[in-house]
């Protein structure tokens, strides 16, 4: 009982959050865009959380590095993906025009919440 009030109070006060995870399969290009995003949020006096590193998600194949015999020559590849994560605490429309305008590189994909 005591969980679902303090639930509702949180909603009642007009607490709105953005939340932003950050996808890349390199983190440079990764880090340079989430300076963008939080440069372009502080220029309207956001309140800004993060960035957050969140787990590097690594899928791993193998492969056979012959078509036919020689099972134990095999060869490794891996894909990284870096994700990163930020929260705007109550964010103003300006700050979501400007968001929505930013051109980001093509390395790099975005989620956008609102909570």
């Amino acid at each position: 009982m005591a969980k679902e009030t303090t639930k509702t109070t949180k909603k009642a006060d007009g607490i709105q959050k953005l939340r932003i995870r950050v996808f890349a399969y390199e983190h440079k290009l990764l880090d340079s865009s989430i300076k963008q995003i939080i440069d372009t949020a502080l220029r309207h006096d956001a309140n800004i959380c993060g960035p957050i590193p969140l787990p590097t998600e690594i899928k791993k194949y193998t492969v056979n590095r012959s078509t036919f015999v020689h099972k134990d020559a095999r060869e490794q590849f891996e894909m990284r993906v870096h994700r990163r994560l930020i929260d705007i605490i109550n964010p103003s429309h300006k700050i979501i025009e400007s968001l929505t305008n930013l051109s980001l590189p093509s390395g790099v994909s975005i989620d956008v919440k609102i909570m």
